[in-house]
């Protein structure tokens, strides 16, 4: 006897509450869907249905079968769903927010490949280091970039890595204006802010006698955009703080340079966030994935 079958069919009679209407619903005849219910209950050796009445009803052992029917159909399904998503390759539009420094600054080190893998994805992205609500917009996914653990939400989060936060000046700034080589020795130097709501307005450094020194950050040039920040460090008009992920390629290319490499201000996290449901759209998972295999490779 095809079990899954017996528990599908069985389901329906319930659903339907009659003989005739789960036939109509399964494409049986009344008489097969007896005949299925009959060797059902031959071969658990127990009544499901009570048959002293016209009236569809349940044996105590037809409802604890039925209530293990729903669970197993349910995990059959989910299986056969996740398998078959699998088996296709993702398509059509994807909605992703990213911060700036994933939009733009890193974007040249993911997106080429990603596109070569996915080339059916419409990609659409929105690029911002505001706060953005998934649900609410629209969004499919969100990357985000937190110093500190992500407050509790209804969204799924998966970690993609963690960056450590450096401080950096081109080559030319540090020609004119010296390189430092203590936390103290900032307090003299231009040191760029980062200005978005709710960030510090000082750098807090790890030395290497495990001291922390807090270092006032300058009025003379502050911005909400990582994109401007990152600009007026290449432009050499100060220090200013990064993840090592988003200057990594000026850093191999000496157009930025490490200041106080032997200090720590702290690592920053790179998350994934999706709604919760029951079955991650097969976009959705293919986007996290990459971009989880692209840092862990690099």
């Amino acid at each position: 006897m095809d079990q899954l079958l017996a528990m599908r069919i069985f389901h329906a009679l319930v659903e339907a509450r009659s003989f005739s209407a789960a036939g109509e619903m399964l494409g049986m005849s009344h008489s097969s869907v007896s005949r299925q219910l009959k060797q059902t209950e031959s071969a658990l050796g127990v009544a499901l249905v009570n048959r002293s009445t016209r009236q569809f009803s349940l044996t105590p052992a037809g409802e604890r079968y039925h209530r293990h029917c729903i669970d197993i159909i349910a995990r059959v399904d989910a299986m056969t769903h996740a398998m078959t998503d699998e088996r296709e390759q993702p398509s059509g539009p994807l909605r992703v927010t990213v911060p700036l420094a994933i939009g733009t600054l890193e974007l040249p080190s993911w997106l080429p490949a990603f596109r070569l893998r996915y080339p059916d994805i419409e990609l659409m992205l929105s690029c911002s280091d505001q706060y953005v609500d998934l649900l609410a917009e629209g969004f499919d996914v969100a990357l985000r970039i937190s110093g500190t653990p992500l407050a509790d939400s209804s969204l799924q989060a998966k970690l993609l890595t963690a960056s450590e936060t450096v401080l950096v000046a081109s080559p030319g700034y540090l020609a004119q204006a010296g390189l430092p080589r203590t936390p103290e020795a900032l307090a003299s130097h231009q040191c760029l802010r980062f200005a978005r709501a709710n960030s510090p307005d000082a750098w807090t450094i790890t030395a290497p006698d495990a001291q922390i020194h807090r270092v006032s950050l300058s009025d003379a040039f502050a911005t909400d955009a990582i994109t401007a920040l990152f600009a007026a460090a290449l432009a050499g008009t100060g220090i200013a703080a990064f993840t090592e992920r988003t200057v990594r390629a000026e850093l191999a290319r000496g157009t930025l340079v490490r200041v106080l490499p032997q200090c720590t201000l702290g690592r920053s996290h790179y998350y994934a966030l999706y709604p919760q449901t029951r079955h991650v759209n097969p976009k959705v998972r293919a986007f996290i994935g990459f971009m989880a295999e692209h840092y862990r490779e690099s």
